[in-house]
């Protein structure tokens, strides 16, 4: 199997839509915060011959593939091993002031996904890791085993929106008493006796949530997000586009947030004009969030939850 068979990019011809007025000019540059497998890079850049593209990516294992996957570009391709609140950072090595568009696939990848050994799926017996990063930080295992009840159960309320959250972190409390929780089976069979699961009414399985909220929480994924946007925004040149891919509300809320803020007016209500100063930074391009069609839900079912948002820098902030 090779490196594209793992990865069908969602929404790809989309994102090349709303992209490609910003880089149909000489020499535009593209960041893509996400790089994973590199499947939308690679079809950026074949579809944009001028085109270079730096690729952020916190996971090694994904660089390394994508290294192999994107060669025939040469140095058409930079590859940031960063995560992506850092994208000013990554660009100031580069010496990049700023640039033309910016991709942000969020969430887990397909590859994280479908590697066993990284514990991020409950479908598969592993080792409670969940880190996109696996050479540093806390597992998921560390976090089951030394989470106070109530921190666990607000983990699993607000990441996961799991109603149960409260007798489920109680019940990983009363059975970490007698040995730890190390495998990605032991705490998915645990969710199952807990959450009821009624045929026809019940969304997927019953863990999903919990493994969402952990791998959110062993990633601080929010909090990332959160930083990342007004810093994606400021790295744009005026006339440059941002887009957002978002699989869960919580991602797309703070997409969301960030970027009708930056599109809306900040003069005071009482002032009679809007001072330069006030007038918006970014121009929505999206009415509301675009969800896939059904036609590519069913080529890719990935794309079932994805939620696009997208904006052009308008002016320069002060």
């Amino acid at each position: 199997m090779s490196i594209s068979d793992l990865h069908e990019p969602v929404l790809l011809e989309r994102c090349i839509e709303v992209l490609a007025p910003a880089l149909e000019g000489g020499n535009a540059i593209l960041v893509d915060c996400t790089l994973g497998l590199g499947g939308h890079t690679e079809a950026f850049l074949k579809r944009f011959p001028n085109l270079h593209v730096v690729g952020l990516d916190r996971d090694p294992n994904a660089l390394a593939l994508a290294k192999e996957r994107l060669s025939a570009f040469g140095d058409r391709v930079s590859f940031c091993h960063v995560v992506y609140d850092q994208i000013e950072d990554a660009l100031d090595d580069l010496e990049i002031d700023s640039v033309d568009a910016i991709l942000m696939d969020l969430g887990v990848s397909s590859m994280q996904l479908d590697e066993a050994d990284r514990g991020f799926a409950y479908s598969y017996d592993a080792p409670l890791d969940m880190r996109m990063d696996n050479s540093t930080g806390l597992t998921a295992a560390d976090v089951l085993n030394t989470y106070a009840e109530g921190d666990l159960a607000r983990i699993f309320k607000e990441y996961g929106e799991e109603r149960y959250a409260k007798p489920i972190a109680r019940a990983i409390v009363d059975v970490r008493k007698s040995a730890p929780f190390i495998n990605s089976t032991e705490l998915a069979q645990l969710i199952i006796k807990l959450v009821p699961f009624i045929p026809g009414k019940s969304s997927g399985h019953p863990a999903k949530r919990v493994f969402q909220a952990l791998r959110i929480e062993v990633n601080a994924e929010l909090e990332v997000l959160k930083r990342t946007m007004p810093a994606a925004i400021r790295a744009l040149r005026v006339g440059g586009r941002i887009l957002a891919l978002a699989y869960h509300s919580l991602e797309d809320r703070i997409v969301k947030q960030a970027l009708v803020a930056a599109s809306t007016s900040s003069a005071p209500i009482e002032l009679p004009i809007e001072l330069p100063e006030h007038a918006p930074v970014l121009r929505l391009l999206v009415k509301g969030a675009e969800a896939a069609t059904a036609e590519e839900i069913i080529s890719n079912p990935r794309a079932a939850s994805v939620r696009l948002r997208a904006a052009q820098k308008i002016r320069q902030a002060a």
